[in-house]
């Protein structure tokens, strides 16, 4: 039987479409540890996965080592929100960079009170659209409330001082307005504005945030706020600058992992002597041989002099499948009990 045709069965009506919602899994109610043990004996992903969880515990045993996270795809619509915000929760991440679409589209969202729901990648598309549904591959969201959720990031823009602001700022402003507006509490921006972690979005305005602002703009032609990437760029340096190791932990690739990449060749061009990321973990099913893998390969990053090889893994899997094996083992590890916060975001105040 053919899927797609046979995808008029999954139902019409919006109320149908979006009555399962997606759970975001708990890497504390399960203990992984076992399971990486074992991978490590086998080899292809498995090792590599059990490889890349053994470079991340370095990292977390490391006094000296910040560690930076950063997120493209939908792995947080996927079912992983909840695994980011117990790894700020834990004090297992210092820093994070992401696109705007993991910030906005899928945390704020799901803050503001919605939801991401399970669907089918077989769908007709066309009866997703006349309800008004959006889809990522066999997830759904209703675009009525993510049209709320521009609203929302235009209504908060609309209450601050015209000036510029880099992203890490005004996600700021966003965790400090669902401390007492959010819907759904634990958040990634509320857990990260609680424990001061800063969040950057290089490409901000490709997300909710983008036409946000641009509805906020186009309410305040004169006097409106803006996003200053550039400056945001020196504070992530100023970061590394201010970390004696650093290691990356990055799911998918693009710009957020090529951003902080660039801050060892930021600070070089300073004149500041830093060292090259210590350790370094991806998490993609991007492919290497179009010279892209959503930015370089680890290895490749470090003839640019950004990434040291002694201590990277390139896991080729689709992120969801193996991140909870990694940062549950991690966390039933606790080599994060032993760790002081960095509390980077107050070194900008």
């Amino acid at each position: 039987m053919d899927k797609k045709n046979n995808s008029n069965n999954i139902g019409h009506n919006k109320k149908s479409l979006l009555s399962n919602p997606v759970e975001h899994i708990d890497i504390k109610s399960f203990d992984a540890r076992k399971i990486i043990d074992g991978m490590g004996k086998m080899s292809f992903t498995s090792r590599d996965t059990a490889r890349a969880a053994g470079i991340y515990n370095e990292m977390l045993a490391d006094k000296d080592c910040s560690i930076f996270l950063t997120l493209a795809g939908s792995t947080s619509a996927g079912g992983c929100m909840d695994l980011y915000t117990d790894l700020v929760k834990n004090n297992m991440i210092d820093a994070i960079v992401a696109t705007g679409a993991s910030i906005i589209d899928m945390d704020f969202f799901e803050a503001l009170g919605f939801k991401h729901y399970q669907g089918s990648q077989f769908q007709d598309d066309t009866i997703l659209r006349n309800n008004y549904i959006d889809r990522i591959y066999d997830t759904y969201i209703d675009e009525e409330e993510l049209q709320a959720c521009d609203k929302a990031i235009c209504e908060i823009a609309n209450t601050l001082d015209p000036r510029s602001y880099t992203s890490r700022e005004f996600i700021k402003e966003l965790g400090k307005y669902l401390k007492t507006n959010g819907k759904k509490k634990g958040s990634l921006i509320e857990t990260a504005y609680d424990n001061d972690v800063p969040i950057f979005c290089p490409a901000f305005t490709d997300s909710s945030a983008g036409f946000g602002l641009v509805m906020h703009q186009e309410q305040n032609p004169k006097k409106h706020m803006t996003i200053d990437s550039i400056r945001e760029f020196r504070e992530l340096t100023e970061i590394k600058l201010q970390s004696k190791q650093s290691g990356l932990l990055m799911i998918g690739g693009g710009v957020p992992k090529n951003f902080v990449q660039d801050t060892v060749v930021c600070a070089e061009l300073l004149g500041k002597k830093v060292d090259m990321h210590k350790y370094a973990i991806q998490i993609t099913v991007a492919d290497t041989r179009d010279g892209a893998c959503s930015s370089s390969t680890l290895k490749e990053a470090s003839s640019w002099g950004k990434v040291n090889i002694t201590k990277e893994q390139m896991v080729f899997a689709e992120a969801t499948s193996v991140l909870p094996l990694i940062a549950s083992d991690a966390y039933h590890r606790e080599h994060w009990k032993n760790r002081e916060r960095k509390k980077f975001s107050k070194i900008f105040k």
